[in-house]
């Protein structure tokens, strides 16, 4: 009888592990991290196996509010928005849209440094990932820091499964409201879909047109309308850029001297990339500091110059 048993006590030993195996390939639901106080913002990354997990940040670029110039009344905006967030009071989901390179994802790092001290953590997730956002929900909804779901750049065609996840997250899910979660997310597109001519043109009944076109252009306004907050970011001004190259420079180590002898340069480099913003105040003054063998020194508040967003516009 040991003998005939011994021969399926193996051959049940090697379908247990073939079944380890099997499961350790399969998607498996997300987990929440270890240690929660490892960082202060955290990345959601899906696995070649298809399972979801939340990363640390180690290194978030170095940003305060008193840093960000040109944007005075979003900074006040946003700020105020986070203080009744994170203090448990109401607040708004927060849509971020306007000129690229103007401080839109800047001004959400400021916050993240100025408020994680009262609890408040970040979690990126990237467009292609929205279709978790309740696995992600469901993780922290338990805690009792406030979390900011943060997405950066959003924007989407027709018929994308994330357009739909993020309406539901929003406003429209038979769940109620999670009280610890907020999205803000940052978008060069006001209503975060194309809008084509042929919307309006629309209008005009047809033969195989819309039987009620109006109803289109509502589907394609109702994600944004769902943000509770919009703010708008706008293009600098020839003086508003240069002052920002004069304080990113001065944050590099220039004096005043060179930064004056900068500025022909500086208009120069931005219109030969056809726009003034912080990013491109930000990228001449690197290359301007770099030719003229400069070190990095670090000024004023700014811990880590490499580190900032190249959004950032300084004080």
């Amino acid at each position: 009888m040991q003998d005939v048993m011994n021969p399926l006590e193996r051959l049940v030993e090697r379908a247990e592990q073939l079944m380890q195996r099997i499961e350790s390939v399969l998607p498996q639901p997300l987990q929440a991290p270890a240690d929660w106080d490892a960082a202060i913002a955290w990345r959601y990354r899906k696995r070649a196996n298809g399972c979801g997990v939340l990363e640390p940040v180690r290194h978030v670029g170095a940003m305060q509010l008193s840093d960000l110039q040109n944007i005075d009344v979003q900074k006040e905006k946003i700020a105020r928005n986070t203080e009744q967030f994170v203090s448990g009071r109401t607040a708004n989901n927060v849509l971020l849209t306007g000129a690229r390179g103007t401080g839109k994802s800047s001004l959400i790092r400021a916050c993240l440094h100025s408020f994680a001290p009262q609890g408040l953590r970040l979690i990126e997730v990237d467009k292609a990932d929205l279709t978790d956002l309740p696995d992600i929900v469901d993780v922290v909804a338990g805690r009792s820091e406030k979390f900011i779901i943060y997405c950066d750049d959003l924007s989407f065609e027709e018929g994308e499964p994330g357009y739909k996840a993020m309406k539901s997250m929003l406003d429209g899910s038979v769940s109620a409201a999670t009280p610890n979660v907020l999205v803000y997310a940052t978008s060069n597109r006001r209503h975060l879909l194309p809008e084509y001519m042929t919307d309006n043109l629309a209008q005009q009944k047809s033969e195989n047109g819309e039987i009620h076109p109006g109803e289109v252009v509502e589907e394609k306004i109702s994600l944004s309308e769902r943000f509770g907050l919009w703010v708008s970011f706008y293009p600098f001004s020839q003086d508003e850029y240069l002052r920002v190259v004069a304080q990113w420079l001065s944050a590099l180590g220039m004096d005043q001297a060179t930064i004056e002898a900068a500025r022909p340069e500086a208009l120069v480099w931005a219109l030969e990339r056809g726009s003034r913003s912080g990013r491109v105040a930000h990228q001449f003054a690197r290359d301007y500091a770099g030719r003229n063998e400069r070190p990095v020194t670090v000024k004023k508040r700014i811990e880590d110059v490499d580190g900032l967003a190249e959004e950032a516009d300084l004080e």
